[in-house]
């Protein structure tokens, strides 16, 4: 198990890191394409190691084990969107929704318990399981649509895919920062400071969203060969 947390570890750093230039790099650019088949694998080596360590040493289970699944959701989907259709795919697109929908309910329940016993549930407050419950159902219904319609095409792809990719790289800051704050030197340990990286993070999806939505699709990004997306 020891293996397992330094990988889990290492994959989280290489993952942060890899996801913050993915960001911010050029949509459709090389280095993005890059540096986000990185930030791919280290976030999916990085959340099961996650997972085994909390189910198996018992880790905040209640709390980690939905918040791994839901990493492995939502970067799973979140490449699948980027990648040509094939008969695969719809397995995967119907594994996905069920796990979508078993963690989104049950992360729901648990926040529900939470605010039963005045807010807490095993010492974990409720907002955190209404916030990965609420991520699943809205990316279940996504999984609906798809599956109902077909592969999502031009701007609801990559709306689709960046909303899932840049929630992902949310839930690995806001563990880092906000939840391992301990290993952060003391002096940069300021709650307002550490809050930035989680925040700028939403930020740029926003924003990113919103020009997906409003303009259309550059020709750069459009032109990206769907195998080579990240």
């Amino acid at each position: 198990m020891g293996m397992t947390l330094v990988l889990h570890i290492v994959a989280g750093g290489l993952g942060l890191a890899s996801g913050f230039v993915a960001l911010y790099a050029a949509k459709g650019a090389g280095l993005h394409r890059k540096s986000g088949m990185v930030f791919v694998y280290a976030m999916l080596t990085m959340a099961a190691a996650g997972t085994v360590i909390a189910a198996v040493r018992g880790v905040a289970p209640g709390m980690n084990v939905p918040a791994g699944l839901t990493t492995l959701y939502l970067v799973t989907t979140g490449l699948a969107t980027v990648r040509r259709p094939s008969a695969a795919a719809r397995w995967l697109d119907g594994a996905a929704l069920l796990l979508a929908l078993g963690v989104g309910l049950t992360c729901l329940a648990f926040g529900a318990q939470a605010v039963a016993n005045g807010g807490t549930r095993n010492g974990m407050p409720a907002f955190p399981f209404f916030l990965f419950g609420l991520v699943c159902l809205l990316g279940s219904a996504g999984d609906v649509r798809m599956i109902r319609s077909g592969p999502r095409r031009g701007n609801a792809r990559l709306a689709r895919h960046l909303w899932r990719m840049c929630f992902a790289l949310f839930i690995a800051a806001l563990s880092f920062f906000i939840g391992q704050a301990k290993v952060i030197p003391e002096p940069l340990r300021i709650p307002g400071l550490l809050a930035l990286p989680p925040l700028g993070v939403l930020g740029t999806m926003f924003y990113w969203l919103w020009r997906v939505r409003a303009r259309p699709v550059r020709r750069a990004v459009a032109a990206v060969p769907a195998q080579e997306a990240a």
